[in-house]
């Protein structure tokens, strides 16, 4: 570094750049850090240092150039980053790398910038917090890694999100959802509990979602991650519709909507005027959805579901196409089309399919996804009913089209409507999902924001557990029940923008998940083929067990939700009880949690929650908790994500020294791996399973992949019960023709089922 380099002082001053602070502090950076070197980190800022530099930003060049030499080879770096930028944080919150406020004056001084919710202080005393305040370990901010921090900075930690000032840190975050979370209990009981939660978030095993890690001891109390909004086809459906979607992406929920709206041309008021169709309706929410950021920490963000067979459904599959215009295109939001028995059996056959308005066959479109069986009956009727206006495509052209549509912009979802029916935890229908396409909740059109008497938009609010740091099965019990507590309490204290979501309270749904399953596959030398599946059946027959069993244990404390009666819990059915029996197929073994013990107990006491799993995408909060995406294995070792700020994240895989050999690559193998794992998982949660599909074009000879293969996945996913299938990740296709792939060997493979299976089993 020259000598000549003079540094901005905070009073206006320049001085000299002092060449031994900087090593200092890179020397303590480094220090007790494995294959890491202070002098390099020092060599690798030189260029980026220059005269009239104020010493804040030499501070963040330190920082940066610590990030720029994370690689495969040099990993730890990450955690020298990690320590510069916990110090930089600290100074700006507290002033001081060490010396902490006590925990009374520091929430004082939040609720006093509006940043904290003031009702924390009504339920706790100065002595009590003095108490929880010994349980605070501010040195854990040091087990974070360099994404983990700034991730928390960027979206979670409370601040001022104009000017970027910082109030928080991570341990004082932690705590402080700690003590609002368990304010309702008392006594040692309620200091035991506010310790232990700390324990599990601070140490990672439970991990929060976006509207919970960045929303709860703030005053805004939406924490909901998804809302499922149905729209019914009337005016006043789609304009309280509208009004719900602005008031909860404001609030940092995403948003499933599903649209009854009829079809281009129909008749309106008798014949007085005729419809606009559904794309001009769908554009007013997509400016809706993009209006307002979710809370300003991400945009907005909406999934629109459509059956497949929509009078319009050919224009709706191409609504994110880049080929068209700003008229008849909605590219900013996704679209889920809903599958189910008829589609696939007619595809199969080569047969054509109808397309109908929803307002002419409004009795099939009820038993659509709910009663196959009626669903087909009334089809057949419908098709020949002459009054009835209809158009008849190939179901091949249809299947073409959405395969190409989902391979060119990857965000086409699938939804099989009827498998979310059969294998769910309700008895009500499922109509939709939501924007991530893992909720399977019940929802009603709703026609006033204002009324809890019509209509019903469903929430869920979200968590996962960090399987990377469960030590064996033994510790699910605590983490579940934990889990399961907090997110019911989080029902009963957060608001309602809108009143007609407030059946939320009679349902009291939850969406428990988990997140670096990759990881826990590679220190138990598994992977993401057929020889893990055992291991995996294990894994979340004991993960749901323990949830059902936290939920029934809450439900003897505080009583079984209101709606409890309207859930297949309620009959004495459990998961284990309506899943596809295909998934025998690809892993059998015996049962070892006690479930008839639990199914007594639940039909005895009930449960807290109608649901309570569900696998929620982990994209975020996975980077804060240093773990694998959720489900899915890795792109590679290191992931570089971009943080709100716009700078690159180097994610680092856990433990990637030890492991590196050990791990799964999502490029690395097939769909037909990924759809066994699913179905497993899926065979015990009550809600769906966010999954991806991938698609290398390098495993293909021309260097393209056949909409064959796409196809091939989509019906193994609907034979093993699947329910909702996320992205597709590739953008390359092959417009070969599917005529072609439709073999009587592939027909069999589709057709194998158990006759006690079920309608979803055996297509």
């Amino acid at each position: 570094m020259r000598k000549d380099i003079y540094v901005l002082k905070r009073d206006g001053r320049k001085e000299l750049l002092n060449y031994e602070k900087v090593n200092k502090v890179l020397e303590w950076a480094t220090e007790g850090i494995s294959s890491v070197s202070a002098s390099d980190v020092a060599m690798n800022a030189k260029l980026q240092i220059y005269s009239g530099i104020n010493t804040s930003d030499i501070h963040r060049v330190l920082i940066q150039s610590a990030a720029d030499m994370i690689t495969e080879d040099t990993p730890n770096y990450q955690f020298v980053a990690s320590k510069l930028l916990n110090y930089l944080l600290r100074k700006e919150v507290f002033n001081t790398y060490t010396n902490f406020p006590r925990l009374k004056d520091f929430i004082r001084t939040n609720v006093d910038r509006g940043v904290y919710d003031s009702e924390v202080l009504n339920f706790y005393s100065d002595k009590d917090l003095d108490k929880i305040e010994g349980f605070i370990k501010h040195k854990r901010d040091e087990d974070l890694t360099y994404a983990g921090i700034q991730q928390l900075m960027d979206k979670y930690l409370v601040q001022h999100r104009k000017t970027g000032e910082q109030y928080e840190t991570p341990q004082f975050m932690y705590m402080m959802i700690s003590i609002t979370l368990f304010a309702k209990y008392t006594g040692e009981d309620r200091m035991e509990k506010i310790k232990r939660f700390y324990e599990l978030l601070s140490l990672q095993k439970i991990s929060l979602p976006t509207p919970i890690l960045a929303g709860v001891r703030t005053p805004n109390r939406q924490f909901s991650s998804c809302v499922l909004i149905d729209v019914a086809d009337d005016l006043d459906s789609i304009g309280a519709s509208g009004h719900a979607v602005l008031r909860y992406i404001s609030n940092r929920a995403g948003i499933g909507l599903n649209f009854r709206l009829r079809a281009i041309g129909s008749e309106v008021n008798g014949g007085e005027k005729v419809h606009t169709g559904l794309i001009p309706f769908l554009k007013v929410f997509e400016s809706s959805v993009k209006s307002c950021s979710q809370g300003g920490i991400r945009g907005g963000a909406a999934t629109a579901h459509y059956p497949f067979w929509h009078k319009e459904i050919m224009e709706i599959l191409v609504l994110k196409n880049n080929t068209g215009n700003e008229l008849n295109r909605v590219r900013r939001m996704d679209h889920s089309i809903q599958l189910c028995r008829l589609f696939y059996r007619r595809f199969i056959s080569k047969e054509n399919i109808t397309l109908f308005s929803p307002n002419d066959v409004v009795d099939m479109y009820e038993a659509f996804g709910y009663d196959n069986d009626k669903f087909e009956e009334l089809y057949l009727k419908y098709e020949n009913d002459d009054t009835i206006s209809k158009i008849s495509i190939p179901s091949v052209e249809l299947m073409n089209l959405l395969l190409q549509e989902r391979l060119e912009n990857g965000r086409i979802y699938i939804q099989n409507i009827d498998n979310a029916n059969t294998h769910s935890g309700f008895i009500d229908k499922i109509n939709m999902s939501n924007l991530c396409q893992e909720i399977n909740l019940p929802t009603s059109p709703i026609y006033d924001v204002n009324s809890e008497k019509e209509g019903e938009i469903a929430l869920c609010v979200l968590g996962a557990i960090n399987l990377g740091t469960i030590k064996g099965l033994d510790e699910l019990e605590e983490v579940c029940e934990y889990t399961v507590r907090m997110l019911d309490y989080i029902i009963d204290i957060q608001d309602y923008p809108v009143v007609a979501a407030k059946k939320m309270l009679k349902r009291r749904s939850l969406g428990v998940g988990v997140t670096n399953l990759a990881y826990w596959l590679a220190k138990n030398n598994l992977d993401y083929t057929n020889r893990s599946l055992v291991e995996i059946d294990r894994l979340f027959e004991h993960i749901q067990f323990n949830l059902l069993k936290a939920s029934n244990k809450l439900a003897k404390e505080y009583g079984k939700c209101e709606y409890f009666d309207r859930t297949k819990y309620s009959k004495g059915l459990l998961p284990i009880d309506h899943y596809s029996k295909s998934v025998d197929t690809i892993v059998s073994r015996e049962l070892e949690c006690d479930w008839e013990s639990l199914r007594k107990d639940i039909l005895e006491f009930g449960l807290r929650n109608s649901v309570v799993s569900a696998q929620m995408p982990c994209e975020s909060s996975s980077v804060v908790s240093s773990s694998t995406n959720g489900i899915e294995a890795p792109r590679k070792l290191i992931s570089v994500k971009k943080s709100k700020s716009g700078s690159p994240l180097p994610v680092v895989v856990p433990e990637i020294s030890r492991l590196k050999n050990k791990y799964s690559f999502s490029w690395g193998f097939n769909n037909d791996d990924m759809n066994n794992v699913v179905a497993v998982i899926q065979k015990y949660f009550d809600q769906g399973i966010s999954v991806n599909h991938y698609y290398d074009k390098k495993k293909y000879a021309d260097g393209n992949i056949p909409l064959s293969e796409v196809a091939k996945d989509l019906l193994t996913f609907y034979k093993l019960g699947g329910k909702q299938i996320y992205y597709a990740n590739s953008k390359d296709y092959k417009s070969d023709k599917l005529e072609d792939m439709i073999t009587t060997e592939k027909l069999e493979l589709i057709e194998v089922g158990d006759n006690d299976c079920g309608d979803s089993c055996t297509i």
